[in-house]
C-alpha cells in the first residue's frame, strides 16, 4: 500500500504553481515580483452577503497537490474564488453561503484525497476594504534626518497607523494604515499640522484618480464639469484645480471602473473636454521640477539684492564719488545704511521667510533642524547690525555693521539647497527611466456583442482593464502584461531578463507590458493592469527599497537628533570665550575689527560656528547612496529589497547554492534506458512516464518527453497552454494511476493496473533487492553527474534511467570568482552523494552537502551562522524558500518561483549566476561609498566648527567670515550628494578581471 500522505514534506525540486510551464519556456512572463503566497485583494466581483473561510489542509506536498484543491474548489457550484497557500497548508475560500455550505466546501477537499478542517472566525466580505492600505504621501519642507525624525514619530504615534517610513532624499512618506480607524485625509492633516507640506500620491486602495483637463477655456466649462461630475452615480468626491487643470475624483470602484468615469465625462461634455490621467511618478518627477525652480528664483533673487551689499561694503570704499554719496547724511543714518537695511531686510524676511517657517515648525515639533541654524545665524548678525545703527544714532559711537553676512549667507544657504535638489533629482533618475518604459497610450479593439472587432481606439494606458484585447503594432511597445490571442512576432524582453536576444510570441504565449515589439502585429489580451504588471512591481520594488534604511543610518539619525542642540551650545560658548577672554586682557585690542569691540569680535565667531554647522550632510549620507545603488542594480537586472539587505550583502561570507535550476539550467534530458527483464523499452518507458505524469520535479517532465519522443508523437507544443489543452492527445499513451505519491529525497511511486511502480530509496524500504550490475550502471552514471534512477513494477526492479541536467556555462566561472572575491561557495542539494559531488567537482565547489531534505537545507545555513558568519542562500524553487529566508541575504533567481522570489532579499532578473557577483559587488562599492560620505561630513565638521570658532586664530590669524562658513555649509550635503552620484558610475565586474585573466 502506498504509505499515508500525513505530514508529508514538499519534493526536492518541486516548483510553485507555474514552475512547470517558467522552466520549459526559460522565461519570466508569469513572475510575480510582490506578490504574497496568499491573495489578499479580494475579487472586484465580491460583493455584500459573500462569505469568507479559511481552510486548514492536510496531506499537500507539491504544487501538484495545491493545483489539485484549487480545481476541486472552483469546481463546486457556488464558490467564487479560491486559492490555496502550499507552505502555510491553507485555503482561502470565498463563496455564496446561499448556494454552498461550509460541509460541502470540506467534503470537496476529502473527495481530493486531503483532510481538511475549517479554521474558527470566518469573516463577511465587505464592501469596504479590509486590512490596512499602504499610502505614499509627499512631504514638503523637509531639510535634513531631524525633520525625517520628527514627522517619523508624529505619524507612528497617529491611531490606526501600523507603520511609518520617510524618505529625506525622495521626501515622500510612506504610510500602512487601518482605514476603518483613520483616513487619508487625517494624515495628511497631520503632516500639515506638524508645519510640513503634505499630499497624497498613490494609496493600495483604487478608488481615486488624478485626471488632466484640457479642452476648458472658461468659468462656464469648469461649471459644465462640476454639472456632469455631480450627476453621475459612483462619483463620491471630486476637486479641480483651475490653475493646473487637474481633476481629482474619488469614486466607488464596485459601481464604476476608472475608465467609465473618463468616458463618461468626456461624453458629458459632448466632446468638448479630453481628460488623460495623470501618472503618479511623473506628477511627483513635475514638482521635483517644480522645487528646483522655485529655488532657483530664490536663489537669484537673493543674489539680485546681496550683490549691491556685496558691491558697497568692497567696491565703493574705492569710487571717491560713490563713496561720498553713500556717507551722505539721511536723517539719523547714511544713505548707505538705509540702503542696506531694505536691501537684506528683504532677503532676510520675504526671501529667507521659508527658514523662518521651517524652524518654526521645527520648534513646535520639539526637534531642531539646518532651518534652526540658519534662522540663528542670521537673525544674529540682522539683529545687530540693527542695534549698532540705532546705538549709533542715539550716542553718535558707530559700531561697524554686518549687514552682508546675513545677506551673504541666504544666498549662499539657497545656492547650496538648489544644488541639492538638482543632484538629489538624479539619484531617482532609475524609477523614471522604469517609468518610461511603459507606453502612455494603447490600442483598445472594440467588439460587439458577438465578440467580433467593429473598430479600435486608442486609449490611456492607466485605464487598460483585464480583459481588453489591445493591439500592438510592429516597433510599439507591448502596453500591459497580457496573452496573445492573434499573430505572430519576435518581442524584445531585454527590459526583465537583460536578454537582447528576441524572443518569439505565438498565440497563447505571454507578453510583458513595456518589452518593445519587433515585427508582427499582435493582439494581446490584459491579464494584468496597473500595479499588477511585472514593470509595475519592479518600479514599486526598486522605490520601496529607495524607502528603507540601512541600519548605518541609524548612527547618522541619532548624531543628527543631538546635533543643532549641540552646535548651539558650542556657539555660546565660543561668543563667551572670545568675550570674557578680551575684557579680561588675554589677547590684545589689535586683533579687534576697526571700531569693533570684544563683543562684536566675539559674535563673529559665534555666528561662523552657528552656520558652518551642517547637519544635511549627515543625513543625506545613506540614503543618497542606497537610492543610486538600488537605480543602478535595477539597471543591471539586479533587484534589491532595501538598505538592510544591501548593507549584509557586503559582508557575505559563504554563498550556499542550489543545485537543481541554480547552478543547473534545470531543463533536464534523458540519456540512458536500460531495461533488465525482457520487457519491451516502450513498455517500460510508458510505465515510468506514467508514474512520473503527477509530478513536478524537473527530472519527471524530462521522463514524460523522452516517452512521447521515443513513441514519435507530435513534436510537443511550444505553449504552455497548448500543452495543457492538447494534453488528452499528445498524452492519451499514459496510463491511469493511483494512490500516487512523491517522497522528498526517495522518489515516487504509484498503482498502475493494481500493481505498485516505485523508485530510488523506496525500492529497498520495499524490500526489492538491486542486483550489483544495476548498483554498477547507478554509480557510473551518477560519477560522471549524471541521476540514476532505479524503477520497480510488482516488487521486481524492471531498469534505470539516467537523466543529466546540464550546468549553466557561467557556473564554474562564477564559483571560481567568488573564492577570488574571498567569499567561500558551498553547494546543497537533496541528490545523491555522487552525483553531487560529480557537479561540485565541474564547478569547482569543495564544501557539499547532499541528500539534504528542503527542511535540512534551512537548517545547513544556520550551521554556517551559528559563528556569526553572514550566509547568502541562492536558489529558485519553493523547497529553496526556507533557506533563502533562513539565510542572512537570499538571492532568487528570477525566473524561478513567486514563492521563492518572495522570501528573498535580491532578485537575480536575468536568471545568470554571474548576477550574484553583482551584488556582492555592489553592496561593496555602495557601503564603500557610504563611508566615505561619512568621512566626508564628520570630518568636515570636526575641521570646520574649530577653524570657524577662531581655536586657530591666536597662532596663524585664520579667521573664517560668517558668509564665507555659509558657504561651506551649503556646499558639504552637495558634495556628499555629488559622492553617491559617483555610484552611477559603477560597471559590473567583468569575470576576466576578477579571475586575473588576460585576453589576447
Amino acid at each position: 500500500m502506498a504509505p499515508s500522505l500525513r505530514n508529508l514534506q514538499l519534493t526536492a525540486a518541486a516548483g510553485g504553481r507555474r514552475q512547470a510551464s517558467d522552466e520549459e519556456s526559460g522565461d519570466l512572463e508569469d513572475v510575480r515580483l510582490l506578490d504574497s503566497y496568499e491573495d489578499g485583494n479580494s475579487d472586484k466581483s465580491e460583493g455584500l452577503g459573500m462569505k469568507r473561510i479559511q481552510v486548514r489542509i492536510t496531506g499537500m506536498t507539491c504544487a501538484a497537490c495545491s493545483n489539485s484543491v484549487e480545481g476541486a474548489l472552483r469546481s463546486v457550484d457556488g464558490v467564487l474564488r479560491a486559492s490555496v497557500a502550499l507552505l502555510q497548508n491553507k485555503a482561502d475560500v470565498v463563496f455564496d453561503p446561499n448556494l454552498v455550505k461550509e460541509e460541502d466546501i470540506k467534503n470537496a477537499i476529502e473527495d481530493a484525497g486531503f483532510e481538511a478542517e475549517v479554521l474558527p472566525e470566518p469573516s463577511t466580505i465587505r464592501t469596504k476594504p479590509q486590512g490596512t492600505l499602504v499610502g505614499q504621501f509627499t512631504i514638503g519642507g523637509m531639510t535634513c534626518a531631524a525633520c525625517v525624525n520628527s514627522v517619523e514619530g508624529i505619524l507612528r504615534d497617529l491611531p490606526g497607523v501600523k507603520r511609518a517610513v520617510v524618505a529625506l532624499a525622495t521626501s515622500l512618506g510612506e504610510v500602512e494604515y487601518d482605514p476603518t480607524v483613520i483616513s487619508k485625509d487625517d494624515i495628511v492633516n497631520a503632516i500639515e499640522d506638524t508645519g510640513f507640506e503634505g499630499s497624497l500620491v498613490q494609496s493600495s486602495e483604487q478608488d481615486k484618480i488624478i485626471l488632466g483637463v484640457s479642452g476648458m477655456s472658461s468659468e462656464l466649462d469648469a461649471q459644465l464639469l462640476e454639472g456632469v461630475l455631480c450627476n453621475m452615480r459612483g462619483v463620491r468626491q471630486f476637486c479641480f484645480n483651475r490653475t493646473s487643470r487637474e481633476l481629482e475624483v474619488l469614486f466607488d470602484p464596485e459601481v464604476m471602473s476608472s475608465r467609465s468615469l473618463v468616458d463618461a465625462v468626456e461624453s458629458g461634455s459632448t466632446g468638448k473636454f479630453k481628460l488623460h490621467v495623470k501618472n503618479p511618478y511623473t506628477r511627483m518627477s513635475s514638482k521635483d521640477i517644480e522645487e528646483s525652480s522655485n529655488m532657483f528664483r530664490l536663489f537669484t533673487a537673493s543674489l539680485f539684492l546681496s550683490i549691491p551689499i556685496f558691491l558697497m561694503q568692497v567696491v565703493c570704499p574705492h569710487i571717491p564719488l560713490l563713496y561720498a554719496l553713500l556717507l551722505r547724511q539721511c536723517g539719523p543714518f547714511q544713505m548707505g545704511d538705509w540702503l542696506k537695511w531694505a536691501l537684506v531686510t528683504v532677503v532676510q524676511f520675504v526671501i529667507g521667510k521659508r527658514f523662518y517657517v521651517a524652524a518654526g515648525r521645527a520648534f513646535r515639533n520639539g526637534s531642531t533642524n539646518m532651518d534652526v541654524l540658519v534662522v540663528l545665524g542670521t537673525s544674529a548678525s540682522y539683529l545687530y547690525s540693527v542695534c549698532a545703527l540705532l546705538y549709533g544714532a542715539i550716542t553718535g559711537f558707530w559700531s561697524p555693521t554686518y549687514f552682508e553676512t546675513s545677506a551673504m549667507l541666504i544666498t549662499f544657504v539657497l545656492l547650496g539647497k538648489y544644488l541639492e535638489t538638482l543632484a538629489k533629482g538624479k539619484t531617482s533618475d532609475a524609477i523614471k527611466k522604469l517609468v518610461e518604459l511603459a507606453p502612455a497610450t494603447a490600442l483598445l479593439l472594440v467588439r460587439d456583442k458577438g465578440g467580433k472587432n467593429i473598430g479600435e481606439r486608442e486609449i490611456d494606458a492607466l485605464l487598460i482593464q483585464p480583459g481588453d484585447i489591445l493591439k500592438v503594432l510592429p516597433g510599439t511597445k507591448v502596453p500591459v502584461d497580457g496573452v496573445v490571442v492573434w499573430g505572430s512576432s519576435y518581442v524584445n524582453e531585454s527590459m526583465v531578463t537583460g536578454e537582447s536576444t528576441p524572443v518569439l510570441k505565438e498565440v497563447d504565449l505571454s507578453v510583458i507590458g513595456g518589452t518593445m515589439n519587433l515585427h508582427g502585429s499582435l493582439h494581446v489580451q490584459a491579464t494584468k493592469v496597473g500595479s499588477d504588471t511585472v514593470l509595475s512591481q519592479i518600479i514599486c520594488l526598486v522605490e520601496t527599497a529607495q524607502m528603507s534604511k540601512a541600519p548605518i543610518q541609524k548612527f547618522a539619525d541619532f548624531v543628527a537628533s543631538i546635533f543643532v542642540p549641540t552646535v548651539v551650545a558650542m556657539s555660546l560658548l565660543t561668543l563667551l570665550g572670545w568675550y570674557f577672554g578680551g575684557v579680561l586682557g588675554a589677547y590684545p585690542e589689535e586683533w579687534l575689527p576697526k571700531n569693533g569691540n570684544y563683543f562684536v569680535f566675539a559674535l563673529m565667531f559665534s555666528i561662523s560656528v552657528v552656520v558652518i554647522s551642517c547637519p544635511c550632510a549627515l543625513g543625506l549620507a545613506t540614503p543618497t547612496a542606497v537610492m543610486v545603488a538600488t537605480g543602478v542594480g535595477a539597471n543591471n537586472g539586479v533587484l534589491i529589497k532595501g538598505g538592510d539587505a544591501l548593507e549584509r550583502a557586503q559582508m557575505v561570507k559563504y554563498v550556499v547554492f542550489d543545485k537543481t535550476g541554480t547552478l543547473t539550467q534545470g531543463k533536464a534530458s534523458v540519456t540512458t534506458a536500460k531495461v533488465f527483464n525482457g520487457m519491451e523499452r516502450g513498455e517500460f518507458l510508458t510505465l515510468v512516464a506514467s508514474a512520473e505524469a503527477s509530478s513536478e520535479h524537473p527530472l519527471a517532465k524530462a521522463i514524460v518527453e523522452y516517452t512521447r519522443h521515443f513513441h514519435f508523437f507530435d513534436e510537443p507544443s511550444t505553449t504552455k497552454d497548448a500543452q495543457k489543452n492538447n494534453k488528452e492527445s499528445n498524452y492519451s499513451w499514459l496510463l491511469d494511476v493511483s494512490d500516487f505519491s512523491a517522497l522528498p529525497g526517495k522518489g515516487v511511486q504509484c498503482f498502475i493496473d493494481g500493481k505498485q511502480v516505485g523508485n530510488r530509496k523506496l525500492l529497498t524500504e520495499n524490500g526489492v533487492s538491486i542486483p550489483k550490475f544495476a548498483e554498477d550502471i547507478v554509480v557510473e552514471l551518477e560519477e560522471s553527474g549524471k541521476t540514476g534512477i532505479l524503477v520497480a513494477y510488482d516488487s521486481t526492479l524492471i531498469g534505470v534511467l539516467g537523466v543529466a541536467d546540464p550546468l549553466k556555462r557561467e557556473a564554474a566561472v562564477v564559483v571560481e570568482g567568488l573564492t577570488k572575491m574571498g567569499v567561500k561557495p558551498v553547494m546543497v542539494t537533496g541528490d545523491n552523494w555522487r552525483t553531487a559531488r560529480a557537479v561540485a567537482r565541474e564547478v569547482g565547489i569543495q564544501d557539499v552537502r547532499a541528500e539534504v531534505m528542503p527542511a535540512g537545507k534551512a537548517d545547513v545555513i544556520r550551521s554556517f551562522q551559528k559563528d556569526g558568519s553572514v550566509v547568502a542562500m541562492v536558489g529558485d524553487g519553493i523547497n529553496d524558500s526556507p533557506a533563502l529566508a533562513a539565510a542572512d541575504i537570499g538571492m532568487a533567481i528570477g525566473a524561478g518561483t513567486d514563492i521563492a522570489i518572495e522570501a528573498a532579499e535580491y532578485v537575480l532578473m536575468r536568471n545568470n549566476l554571474e548576477d550574484v557577483i553583482t551584488a556582492i559587488d555592489l553592496s561593496r562599492k555602495t557601503f564603500t561609498r557610504i563611508r566615505l560620505n561619512y568621512v566626508f561630513a564628520m570630518a568636515y565638521n570636526v575641521i570646520a566648527i574649530p577653524i570657524a570658532a577662531g581655536l586657530f586664530f591666536p597662532w596663524l590669524r585664520i579667521a573664517l567670515p560668517p558668509w564665507a562658513a555659509g558657504a561651506c555649509m551649503a556646499l558639504s550635503s552637495v558634495s556628499v550628494v555629488c559622492s553617491s552620484l559617483l555610484l552611477r558610475r559603477y560597471r559590473k565586474p567583468r569575470l576576466t578581471t576578477i579571475l586575473e585573466i588576460t585576453v589576447e
